[in-house]
């Protein structure tokens, strides 16, 4: 079984993803963990997030090791991430590894949990169970500020609200698979539902698809 899980950042879809591939005992990938990777090798290497040479080298060669950095959460790595994410020659490269994911789950694993911007729509367009987690650019900022505070950082809100809005126009507005709900996919909106709320609806969805029809 594959499950898509797309949505703007901060909207609780990677902490969704990774209970529900605990739940059903599902092999889970965070998409945008590979474009944070390509970002932070970019950052790390001196160059121009923006830079699509720059942004092809570090896709094309990129070191999975680096998917378990602590500088893979940064701030400045999640705004690099978006940057890069727009640049076809980057999703092309990194399209081959998500699908193969999707279709040859490791381990023992009988199914799949994917996470990103365009799993649904581009990813896994036949994913058995698509869903698009959102919530309101302030609910999304709130949630990203704690995260913040709890790592012992000082952020202020407006800028992290700032950011979270120009990360939206990116991923919405950008030419190569957009941020948007597949047609078949199913909304959740988080701003007003804590964690457990989310989960319960997001699970009884899995356990309907998982059911014969």
């Amino acid at each position: 079984m594959i499950i898509a899980i797309d949505g703007p950042a901060a909207a609780g879809k990677g902490t969704l993803a990774r209970r529900l591939a605990d739940e059903f005992g599902f092999a889970y990938l965070d998409t945008g963990g590979l474009y944070r990777a390509v970002g932070l090798s970019v950052l790390r290497s001196g160059g121009n997030p923006a830079d699509a040479g720059a942004a092809e080298v570090a896709s094309a060669n990129l070191d999975l090791a680096l998917l378990d950095d602590p500088a893979l959460r940064a701030e400045e790595t999640g705004n690099a991430a978006s940057k890069v994410a727009v640049l076809p020659i980057v999703r092309s490269n990194l399209l081959d590894f998500q699908r193969n994911f999707a279709s040859n789950p490791p381990g023992d694993a009988t199914g799949a949990v994917l996470d990103g911007r365009d799993i649904g729509t581009v990813v896994c367009p036949d994913a058995d169970l698509k869903l698009f987690v959102t919530a309101s650019a302030e609910v999304r900022a709130k949630r990203r500020y704690r995260e913040l505070e709890e790592r012992g950082l000082e952020p202020e809100f407006h800028v992290i609200l700032t950011d979270v809005r120009e990360r939206d126009e990116r991923d919405m507005n950008r030419k190569d698979a957009p941020l948007r709900p597949a047609e078949d996919a199913l909304l959740l909106d988080t701003s007003n539902l804590d964690i457990d709320a989310v989960f319960l609806r997001a699970a009884a969805l899995v356990n309907e698809h998982r059911s014969p029809q």
